[in-house]
């Protein structure tokens, strides 16, 4: 295949994507295209795949077979860096920040301000740190709060700062189980976060999540995995609770 294509509604297309652990196929020939702006939820059982082709996307595995083109050019990611790179940023279930410092220190890992080449920008961090977190709605004490004493749900809207408005100009945002642990409350505030961001940005969202309520509330697309193969793609607005749980547990 050319390493371009001609035309393409899609911001990313993964076509033919295959990966195997040892004997175990996790993924085999799976076909993924998302438009701009679209949120895509993507279901199905614990080993169907979804954490796998999240990992690919996100440039931690590379795909045994399988070809990766974003708004038309293929792409290789030899690395997580590379993805970032290229726009894609992850927020992953254990979200990968740090309890024991403050909200502003998490918001800024790898990404700090300095002053001169060597001296932190306090000031300056903290400035951006409150202006982000306005963005997002997230009520907090202080932004030198520590990250440990945060909610769940404030945990995941400081993740969502992060990569949304700290990393550069993200094109698609990865989110692995995010409302995983929440209660309602903070399910709700959550979902109403990602809604934002579909109509205040031009953000791509792709979502795992096992919760078919919060899909149906949020997604334009459900794509379902079963045993490591694509078997659904439909509009959220053209099928139902019903039809999706038959399609993941293999009743056609």
């Amino acid at each position: 295949m050319a390493n371009n294509r001609k035309s393409t509604e899609y911001i990313l297309e993964a076509l033919g994507i295959t990966k195997s652990f040892g004997g175990v196929i996790a993924l085999n020939n799976v076909d993924f295209l998302v438009k701009k702006n679209e949120i895509l939820c993507l279901l199905g059982d614990n080993g169907a795949g979804k954490s796998t082709l999240i990992k690919i996307l996100a440039g931690i595995f590379k795909p045994d077979k399988g070809e990766i083109f974003l708004n038309g050019k293929k792409v290789v990611f030899n690395g997580p860096k590379e993805s970032q790179m290229l726009g894609i940023e992850t927020i992953y279930q254990n979200l990968a920040l740090f309890d024991k410092i403050d909200i502003v220190s998490n918001l800024f890992i790898g990404r700090e301000i300095q002053r001169f080449g060597f001296i932190l920008n306090k000031k300056k961090m903290d400035e951006i740190a409150e202006k982000t977190l306005r963005k997002t709605g997230i009520n907090i004490k202080s932004i030198r709060q520590l990250f440990g004493e945060l909610s769940g749900g404030q945990k995941h809207a400081v993740a969502i700062s992060r990569a949304v408005f700290l990393s550069g100009k993200p094109k698609i945002i990865l989110m692995d189980e995010p409302t995983a642990g929440l209660g309602v409350k903070e399910s709700n505030e959550l979902l109403k976060i990602v809604k934002e961001l579909k109509e205040n940005t031009d953000i791509t969202i792709i979502l795992i999540t096992h919760n078919l309520d919060h899909a149906f509330r949020v997604a334009d697309k459900i794509v379902i995995l079963r045993s490591g193969e694509k078997v659904s793609e439909k509009n959220a607005n053209e099928t139902n609770q019903s039809e999706i749980i038959e399609n993941m547990v293999g009743v056609i």
